[in-house]
C-alpha cells in the first residue's frame, strides 16, 4: 500500500487541507480522516448523518467501501466531503 496525499474540501470548512490517505483505505476510512481536522473545528458535528466522499465536481460520491486505489485518486487530487 501507499501513502497518497489527496486534498480534502470538507463541506462547510474554509481550508482545503492536504489528506495523507493509504490507497488501501476505504471512502469511510478517507471521510473520518478529513473529518478528523474539520468536525468540531470548522464544522459542527452532525450526528446520525454519513460522511460521503466523491471527487470534485462529481455528483454522484464514491461508494462507500471503495477504496482510494480503486477510485484510481492521484496525489493531490482534490476529493469533497460532506454529511448526507
Amino acid at each position: 500500500m501507499a501513502v497518497i496525499p489527496l486534498a480534502a474540501n470538507f463541506a462547510g470548512d474554509f481550508v482545503i487541507k492536504l489528506l495523507p490517505v493509504d490507497s488501501g483505505n476505504t471512502m469511510d476510512e478517507v471521510a473520518a480522516a478529513a473529518a478528523a481536522n474539520s468536525v468540531g473545528i470548522h464544522v459542527p458535528d452532525q450526528p446520525g448523518r454519513v460522511l460521503r466522499v466523491r471527487k470534485q465536481g462529481a455528483e454522484a460520491p464514491y461508494g462507500r467501501d471503495t477504496t482510494v486505489a480503486d477510485a484510481a485518486l492521484e496525489p493531490t487530487e482534490c476529493v469533497e466531503i460532506y454529511f448526507e
